[in-house]
């Protein structure tokens, strides 16, 4: 049988019975737009990520946006993250009209390299937005007193990283504002487009309220100019059900990634790093490879499914080439990308087929050496 990246289908199976009720009882009441579902959820989902608010927002994007936007951040502005991540990261920034500095990225954990950053700063720089890329926490504690010392805010970009933690502290926790995504495929997924903002800041937290709802304080009085971002109260009800789920799925995850670990040859195979004293969550289970290109090909043909998160920095988009970057053409970044492959990784993965994958590329690499 195929093995694909990811297996929303099977994750469904297993908690429908859950789901069903959830969705049909929004569906009885009609209240589609912040539903008591969405109040309930907030109170969960910030409990969980340790901070004192959570405010639910229609993406991982908006989130990111509208968190910006709240620490008054904009044109003449910049603000410093990863070379290596999601294009949302870097929209969000631009959508402000600040301008995006790209930092290079560490070889072995993929996040961005907390010796760089300073070297990035500038008279303008107002912000650093972390990604814990792939479920690895980027260098907190390192960033923290970088932002101290400069007087910089914190944006947590915790969208692949759900349930992360820095010693015992949950990843979104440790800036001025943490930001979640629940796009399907994330540890913790919607059906459809949501996301969150986690802050202990009240004033921060109330004004990314009134930002996520057209600026209004009360229906049809209009404060300040906002946008429409809210959670459905259908996606907040599937999200509370999958919360109670989170946990577990986690743990598998990271059950997984011992496994793939214990199976794969690291003779050709560079295998992730979980740093000291963080707790991984593994979003993706990401490996270098010299020939990455032919062994994704060799898989593709044994119907196992990979994928390559993300084919090129942002600096290269055509967005971005005037993007200042640090070390100029950000070097680690780029030789990664042409490395890297994300192997299947999702809780339901059977032990059956973690073996199948790690002998498909086991035998690629023995296939190579005598080739």
């Amino acid at each position: 049988m195929p093995i694909p990246l990811l297996d929303l289908v099977a994750q469904y199976e297993n908690i429908r019975d859950e789901l069903l009720p959830s969705v049909h009882r929004v569906m009885q009441n009609a209240n589609f737009i912040l539903g008591e579902e969405v109040d309930c959820f907030e109170d969960k989902f910030a409990a969980f990520c340790g901070t004192d608010h959570c405010v639910g927002v229609s993406s991982g994007t908006e989130a990111l946006h509208l968190a910006l936007r709240v620490l008054d951040i904009g044109p003449g502005d910049e603000v410093i993250t990863a070379a290596n991540t999601f294009a949302a990261t870097a929209f969000a920034i631009s959508y402000t009209g600040a301008s995006t500095v790209f930092v290079d990225v560490n070889e072995d954990d993929y996040n961005i390299n907390v010796d760089l950053i300073e070297k990035a700063v500038t008279s303008r720089t107002k912000a650093i937005i972390p990604v814990h890329l792939y479920g690895q926490p980027a260098g907190m504690i390192a960033i923290r007193r970088i932002a101290e010392r400069h007087g910089l805010k914190i944006v947590e970009d915790a969208s692949q990283a759900h349930g992360a933690l820095v010693g015992k502290q949950p990843v979104g926790s440790l800036g001025d504002i943490g930001c979640f995504s629940f796009y399907p495929g994330k540890n913790l997924g919607a059906y459809g487009d949501g996301g969150a903002i986690v802050t202990n800041q009240p004033k921060l937290a109330d004004k990314i309220r009134l930002l996520r709802n057209y600026g209004q304080p009360t229906k049809n009085v209009f404060t300040t100019l906002g946008y429409n971002a809210r959670l459905d109260t259908l996606q907040a009800a599937i999200l509370l059900v999958k919360l109670n789920h989170l946990e577990y799925w986690t743990q598998r995850r990271r059950d997984i990634a011992d496994r793939y670990r214990e199976l794969l040859s690291d003779r050709f195979v560079n295998l992730p790093l979980e740093n000291a004293h963080t707790r991984h969550v593994y979003h993706l289970f990401v490996i270098q490879h010299e020939h990455r290109d032919e062994l994704l090909e060799y898989l593709r043909e044994r119907e196992i499914f990979c994928g390559i998160h993300y084919p090129t920095p942002l600096s290269e988009a055509a967005l971005f080439k005037t993007a200042r970057t640090v070390p100029e053409g950000v070097p680690v970044s780029s030789r990664i990308t042409r490395r890297i492959l994300s192997l299947p990784m999702y809780p339901e993965l059977s032990d059956e087929q973690i073996r199948t994958v790690a002998e498909a590329v086991n035998a690629f690499d023995i296939a190579s050496v005598l080739t």
